[in-house]
């Protein structure tokens, strides 16, 4: 005899299901936005599942946020950045019946908590795991709030002044910038950065700098970068957008050492090394930090 589910189980499971389904036919991340929009257009939607709750929000989208934190919790996804990257566990789960994957999501839930509070069982439907998930979801969404206000900030920047960013987060790193490309050609390097103030030691890295949030930097770029490194050099690519796969792959494979950073790895190590910056390179893209009460993840 089949077992029976509730509503709210069904509309998880179809939700999340499809949710992975798009992830893995995108390349395996999505902005979060963008994802929701995406369910919303290849999943089916009773009246009830669009209706809004008593405490606010459309039902499905409630359910969908709340039992992603079970999929993150079963290894299935990870989110970061205002982004959802789906695991190799998420991709081998797509094989499996639904409603299995959503059961394995609710048990490994319940063991982390059961491992992180002092507790002897946990419901799923009881108030305290309600008000413990609303605390996860809350802070990502502030998270996610934060990261698009940077990424807006940046994307008004002009090319000039994300080099300038780009320079300035070298400097918070101890590296010497003697060199950032003045407006006009720049022989394929944007920045020089040097271990020592004279640049007599190795390595010295020749920075390309690209102001591209909505087009991936290509393999045409990459080789450019690597054509230029000499004895003692070694290439960083960095863009405000994000690398195609076989970027990716040409700067791996690359004879001379390339390191790629992307617009979310550029605002992580903004964030990262803020504090050693000087007051005139943060005020190019200032930071505020707000403390918030976090959940044992």
């Amino acid at each position: 005899m089949e077992k029976q589910f509730s509503k709210s189980f069904y509309t998880a499971t179809k939700c999340m299901s499809a949710a992975m389904r798009i992830l893995k036919e995108k390349g395996g991340m999505l902005p979060s936005r963008k994802l929701m929009e995406m369910v919303e257009q290849a999943v089916p939607f009773t009246e009830w599942e669009k209706e809004l709750t008593s405490k606010g929000g459309v039902r499905w989208q409630n359910i969908f946020h709340f039992t992603s934190v079970d999929y993150v919790k079963a290894g299935y996804i990870v989110k970061k950045n205002g982004n959802w990257y789906l695991t190799p566990e998420g991709e081998s789960a797509l094989s499996q019946k639904p409603e299995d994957v959503q059961l394995f999501a609710q048990k490994a839930y319940k063991q982390w908590k059961l491992d992180n509070q002092d507790c002897e069982d946990v419901d799923e439907n009881s108030e305290s795991t309600e008000e413990d998930k609303e605390t996860i979801i809350n802070l990502e969404d502030l998270e996610e709030r934060a990261l698009s206000g940077i990424r807006d900030y940046i994307r008004k920047k002009n090319p000039y002044e994300f080099q300038d960013l780009v320079a300035a987060l070298l400097r918070a790193m101890d590296y010497y910038t003697p060199f950032v490309a003045p407006k006009g050609k720049d022989g394929g390097v944007d920045v020089i950065a040097y271990v020592d103030p004279l640049g007599a030691k190795t390595p010295r890295i020749k920075v390309q700098v690209k102001h591209y949030p909505d087009n991936p930097i290509g393999v045409k770029e990459i080789r450019s970068l690597v054509g230029i490194l000499r004895d003692g050099d070694i290439g960083l690519f960095v863009t405000s957008g994000t690398f195609s796969p076989s970027a990716k792959q040409e700067a791996i494979t690359s004879k001379e050492y390339v390191k790629l950073i992307d617009g979310d790895e550029f605002i992580t190590m903004w964030q990262q090394y803020y504090n050693k910056m000087t007051d005139e390179d943060k005020n190019m893209l200032p930071l505020r930090r707000i403390a918030f009460l976090g959940s044992n993840e």
